[in-house]
């Protein structure tokens, strides 16, 4: 494989799935889905402190995950690109056929 096409796949992945990385970044990105939300809204949505918003939504910003808009004295959020949300959707599709081969290997063992 091309040394160049190899380091823009890993630069790629490494942006991605470092994103992902964390579930609070994965719920920030379900609770933004549907409307922009500052953070304060974020913090009672998602019942997590502010600085662990704050600190998440610099992460999802960095990978272009999300993007801020300031309306007055406040910044909303709202996803960079809609199509992470059907990524999502598509992990957890996977996760939950995974979970039910597993339950049904470990009914037919048990």
């Amino acid at each position: 494989m091309d040394k160049q096409l190899l380091k823009e796949i890993n630069h790629l992945h490494a942006q991605i799935c470092g994103g992902l990385a964390d579930p609070k970044r994965i719920a920030i990105l379900y609770a933004i889905a549907e409307k922009p939300l500052s953070v304060t809204e974020l913090t009672d949505v998602l019942e997590m402190p502010q600085a662990t918003v704050s600190r998440n939504l610099k992460i999802l910003r960095e990978r272009g995950m999300v993007v801020a808009k300031r309306q007055g004295p406040n910044i909303y959020y709202s996803l960079g690109d809609k199509r992470i949300i059907r990524a999502l959707d598509l992990l957890r599709e996977v996760l939950a056929d995974d979970l039910s081969k597993r339950s049904a290997m470990a009914e037919a063992l048990g």
